[in-house]
């Protein structure tokens, strides 16, 4: 199965492959290429960014949350929509959770036989780049690293240093050199690029990114490298399942589906594609609303409210009052929810922001506070410890947490909270996931690839609830 592809990839964080990804996608969009993104690793923001640059939505990648097989399987089905698949890396090209670089963009990359680029930042220094480059390059052969762009380079000697350094040394070409650059059209907040719903020049900013791409690589170099990732081999079984599922989303089941909602705007935006689309193909007709535009909640069989920045809509979201309302009785008549991060500290009773105090909704028995650094960042493994609505207990569950709040009053106990944290921080008391009727509340963001019992669950539930109101 061949389909052309590429990998961005970097040293590190913060050397610009985000930008350049953005730009790549957005510049060949112009060119009238139909690009399919992908993201590394568990990102809501830059892949936000990538889908808005490509017109289409970014898939996520990971081999901690989901199994290999699955990744290829979902890779394949999303591929087969585009001209070329642009994936994104995340962290350093060979960063990985242990010393064998498990979950790794490298890892991925042979995973996909994906060509990489590797964009450095260059800032005070020549030479020494290309001691770095060719230490990636002989790190592990099998990374098949084909190209080099070179980023915050300081004027044409500087980068006619690097090119020959670069190009003598590791004999891989340099396709580009991006200039340092005085303006600010992607500002950052929490480690990463702005969430694009609370960008008001979200669009301004990929024709930038875009116009740089143009100026400064060479996008048909780029292209060529894409084209030539050659085929990806695939085993029989695993196509005959790629298939089977092409087929399914064709065709909807005609039976009446249980109306799922999903608060989704400015201030919950993070969701993987995936989910959705799994609580889709599970049975489910998908509603957007939310507390931002609507006083009120349409009928509604189950509720999903993912993670995003509620702290900063506080004051908006406590002045629905009706929605609030509305959304605790349902809770406590037996609503279905599920809630991540955000909507979690949305169900809470309050959001305590330098000393003033927002009203949330009410459904959980907790306070939230906040804090200046990451209360937990990282990937997270809980074992279900207690019955709810949505995982047995005894199961395992791979996900991630990022959030800046933490538990300033909890009136609930431990037999409340159904996950026993194996990784990560968690709630409270190295436990998470807030249980109370059909709502679970937890900081720990799942992916629906690597925890497909979730959508299943989240219907059946939905369902039952539905027949529960005849």
């Amino acid at each position: 199965m061949d389909f052309p592809r590429i990998l961005i990839a970097a040293l590190r964080g913060g050397s610009g492959k985000t930008i350049l990804s953005i730009g790549i996608t957005a510049a060949w969009k112009s060119f009238g290429r139909k690009i399919t993104p992908f993201k590394k690793g568990p990102d809501y923001i830059d892949a936000g960014w990538l889908t808005l640059a490509a017109g289409r939505p970014c898939y996520n990648l990971d081999t901690f949350l989901t199994q290999k097989e699955l990744i290829l399987e979902s890779f394949f089905l999303h591929s087969t929509k585009g001209d070329i698949a642009v994936i994104e890396g995340n962290r350093g090209l060979y960063d990985g959770i242990d010393i064998q670089g498990s979950t790794s963009t490298a890892e991925l990359a042979k995973l996909l036989q994906a060509p990489v680029i590797l964009c450095i930042d260059c800032t005070k220094s020549t030479r020494t780049m290309a001691a770095a480059v060719l230490g990636c390059v002989k790190f592990d052969p099998d990374t098949n690293i084909k190209g080099i762009i070179l980023n915050r380079v300081a004027g044409p000697r500087h980068e006619k240093v690097l090119r020959k350094n670069i190009e003598y040394y590791c004999d891989v070409p340099v396709l580009g050199a991006v200039p340092k650059l005085d303006w600010q059209k992607f500002p950052e907040r929490h480690m990463g690029l702005l969430p694009t719903p609370e960008h008001g020049w979200a669009k301004d900013s990929i024709q930038a990114a875009s116009q740089i791409a143009v100026r400064y690589l060479d996008l048909e170099a780029l292209a060529a490298v894409a084209a030539d990732a050659g085929e990806l081999p695939v085993s029989a079984a695993l196509q005959e399942s790629i298939l089977a599922k092409a087929e399914s989303l064709r065709h909807s089941d005609p039976k009446p589906r249980p109306r799922i909602g999903i608060i989704k705007d400015s201030a919950f935006q993070f969701y993987y594609p995936e989910n959705i689309e799994a609580l889709e193909a599970a049975g489910a007709e998908t509603l957007f609303i939310s507390p931002l535009d609507s006083d009120t909640i349409p009928p509604i069989d189950a509720l999903y409210i993912g993670g995003g920045f509620p702290e900063t809509h506080a004051q908006q979201l406590a002045r629905n009052v009706t929605f609030r309302e509305q959304l605790k009785s349902l809770a406590n008549h037996g609503l279905p929810i599920y809630a991540e991060c955000g909507g979690l500290m949305y169900l809470g009773e309050e959001l305590v922001l330098d000393e003033t105090s927002f009203p949330m909704a009410g459904v959980l028995p907790v306070v939230f506070g906040f804090s200046k650094k990451p209360q937990g960042h990282g990937y997270t493994v809980v074992t279900v410890e207690h019955p709810n609505p949505y995982f047995k207990v005894g199961t395992q569950l791979k996900g991630h947490e990022f959030h800046y709040s933490r538990v300033l009053k909890w009136r609930g106990t431990d037999n409340n909270l159904t996950f026993n944290m194996k990784r990560g921080v968690g709630f409270i008391n190295h436990r998470d996931g807030v249980c109370y009727k059909n709502v679970l509340a937890t900081y720990t963001h799942i992916h629906a690839l690597g925890t497909p019992s979730w959508a299943q669950a989240m219907v059946r539930n939905a369902i039952a609830y539905k027949k529960s109101k005849k």
